[in-house]
């Protein structure tokens, strides 16, 4: 563990690099952009062959299946797939991850894709991440005596590498028995809290039933969309003013919420080109300026954000994102009555929902061309009326054919990304 490293990081992001402007911003993209470009002409085969005859604009864009096949022409710390993913795997099902590469940590990574990603990390990634987090994440006004709980799907020397009487961090398997969790995390009394939605919500429950009577200083979730209701419940649940987030994946921490309660971009070390999906909504393509054992270039997430449409109050000039609404692939489709295909998506849904009542959990997913399987955890009378108004209402707003509505009983699968909203039919139409 770097601690020197840790701590220089830490003081660098919080308070020596202000980037108050968007020229200062960008200016920084550039620089770090250059560096980066010739260390990949010199370290990684696969960006090797690129560059010669491309610029960065030309570079072909990324994804989950590009980086698992060239896996071991992109990275640059001579780590085999093969290996790594052994590893990784062997760590899944022995539920121990303190297993390295040498100086460099593997895991894998499921994403709310469902498709299984590798990831290598080194050393010294690993310190600047540690650092970086803490500065966007630790309290102002008290820096020192934080015990951080961690709920996660693997464990990793990436979430361990500090650990002493100045900030502690508590992993917790979201594999493991709940009730057995939150004995642990009421005896640990956390003051930060970190957890997918849907575990908050389960601690959430705990709260209100008694079982679990500490009020962090700060609650973020991670892993999985934060729908505005479970917002609210958690909320409410766990007295917290805001429920911050952090937009953390395999291909790098990309965001994450101010003191205001806004999500900014991490534009200090990633680069972000937008693909746009309608006025307000886009897909970002990533490009990680610093991370280098794995390099992240041009890798399309697949994830819709929703731009902010004013400055953030606290004055940053990184990007403003009003939401992080779910997975592009996760778009509805309906069929308006003039027979053209519009695509609804997921955030439309869910918020759709918020006004229906009767039932606590929900997911949507798209079976058919005009067929919806709504799961709820109550089916009734009343809960199928008020779901079946609020989607009626929703087509008739886009002048559209009302779907089919099938209602099934919900079922909580705590080893797979909660997903409310889910498209299973066909391609997409528009």
């Amino acid at each position: 563990m770097g601690t020197l490293q840790i701590l220089r990081e830490f003081a660098t992001v919080r308070w020596l690099r202000p980037l108050r402007t968007r020229e200062a911003v960008e200016r920084r993209q550039r620089r770090l952009l250059a560096a980066h470009l010739r260390f990949l002409r010199r370290r990684s085969p696969y960006f090797r062959e690129l560059l010669e005859t491309r610029t960065f604009a030309e570079l072909p864009l990324m994804d989950k299946s590009i980086m698992m096949s060239r896996f071991d022409e992109i990275n640059t710390v001579g780590v085999a797939r093969d290996d790594a993913l052994a590893l990784a795997i062997a760590n899944e099902r022995a539920r121990e991850f303190d297993a390295d590469l040498g100086t460099n940590s593997v895991g894998l990574s499921s994403g709310t894709s469902g498709h299984r990603g590798l990831f290598v990390v080194s050393g010294a990634e690993r310190d600047a991440w540690v650092g970086t987090v803490l500065a966007r994440t630790l309290p102002r006004g008290r820096l020192l005596g934080h015990r951080i709980a961690l709920f996660l799907r693997a464990d990793n020397t990436l979430y361990e590498s500090v650990g002493s009487t100045a900030v502690s961090f508590r992993y917790f398997d979201v594999y493991a028995d709940m009730s057995d969790n939150i004995t642990r995390l009421q005896q640990y009394r956390p003051t930060i809290l970190v957890a997918p939605p849907s575990v908050l919500r389960l601690i959430a429950r705990a709260a209100d039933a008694g079982a679990f009577d500490v009020i962090p200083e700060k609650v973020y979730s991670v892993a999985e969309v934060l729908e505005l209701s479970d917002e609210h419940r958690i909320r409410a649940s766990l007295a917290q003013e805001r429920v911050h987030q952090l937009y953390q994946c395999t291909e790098g921490f990309l965001a994450h919420t101010c003191e205001q309660g806004v999500i900014h971009l991490n534009e200090d070390a990633i680069v972000v080109e937008r693909e746009a999906l309608d006025d307000e909504r886009f897909t970002p393509i990533i490009t990680d300026l610093r991370r280098r054992a794995q390099p992240i270039v041009r890798y399309r997430l697949g994830d819709v954000l929703r731009e902010r449409s004013g400055p953030c109050p606290c004055g940053s000039a990184l990007t403003a994102i009003e939401r992080i609404e779910g997975r592009e692939g996760d778009t509805l489709v309906f069929r308006r009555l003039d027979g053209r295909s519009i695509p609804v998506f997921a955030d439309v849904i869910s918020r759709a929902l918020i006004h229906a009542d009767g039932f606590d959990e929900y997911r949507v997913t798209q079976t058919g061309e005009s067929r919806l399987e709504i799961a709820l955890d109550t089916v009734d009378d009343r809960s199928r009326r008020r779901v079946a108004e609020e989607v009626d209402a929703l087509a008739d707003r886009l002048d559209c054919e009302r779907p089919e509505l099938v209602f099934v009983d919900y079922v909580r699968d705590g080893s797979v990304k909660l997903r409310r909203v889910v498209q299973e039919w066909g391609e997409r139409r528009w």
